[in-house]
């Protein structure tokens, strides 16, 4: 490979040297043989060493595709999941809440009511949760005067074949949400925090409790 000067002239030193380091770069390019099958090549990239290999992380194959388990061999027992969690604010955004005078009106009510949907909501929001028969939710608040702030606790039972814990989490934290959309008007500082699953029942792992 030879590097031309315009106009003709003798080459600098810097030049000849980038015209010889060229020049090794284009004979090793040719002396390298293309792979036999490009395609196959990639496909062993993406297989897992170990074929027999099953990740403690169920919502991925062997392959390390994202797919939705298959429950369908689970028997049916009555699952229930309890989750929890807190929104911290200003004193003055609580004293709007405790007494009702949230310009947008009662504040737990209707994050109480939005946590129920969010319950039943879960499936379209977390993409590889099945959509479950929910046979019950229920939501409860504790107005903590102290703390400046607002906890909640959700409890969700169904009849089926796998857990309700995402439903129980996706309350807690639409209801949550519910409220910092009421009061943020006053306090867009509010901090949503603690989201947690506290205990679960049912299922072929039993009973679990934080």
């Amino acid at each position: 490979m030879v590097i031309g000067r315009r106009g003709g002239g003798q080459l600098t030193g810097f030049e000849r040297s980038l015209e010889h380091r060229s020049a090794v770069v284009f004979r090793l390019t040719m002396m390298t043989p293309p792979p036999a099958h490009p395609i196959a090549g990639c496909e062993a990239l993406m297989r897992s060493p170990d074929p027999d290999h099953r990740s403690p992380l169920t919502h991925f194959d062997s392959q390390g595709q994202a797919h939705m388990v298959d429950v369908s061999d689970k028997p049916e027992t009555q699952r229930s999941a309890r989750a929890a969690g807190t929104i911290r604010m200003q004193p003055a955004t609580f004293e709007l809440i405790a007494s009702g005078q949230a310009s947008k009106g009662d504040v737990i009510g209707i994050a109480r009511i939005a946590a129920i949907q969010g319950a039943k909501r879960t499936a379209e929001l977390i993409p590889l949760c099945h959509p479950l028969p929910i046979t019950r939710v229920t939501v409860a608040f504790d107005l903590d005067r102290e703390a400046s702030a607002v906890h909640i606790q959700a409890v969700v039972q169904s009849f089926g074949r796998t857990g309700v814990e995402m439903e129980a989490l996706t309350a807690v934290q639409v209801g949550l949400l519910t409220v910092y959309d009421m009061c943020k008007a006053a306090d867009r500082g509010m901090v949503m925090t603690d989201i947690r699953v506290l205990d679960k029942q049912g299922g072929k792992s039993g009973s679990w409790k934080a």
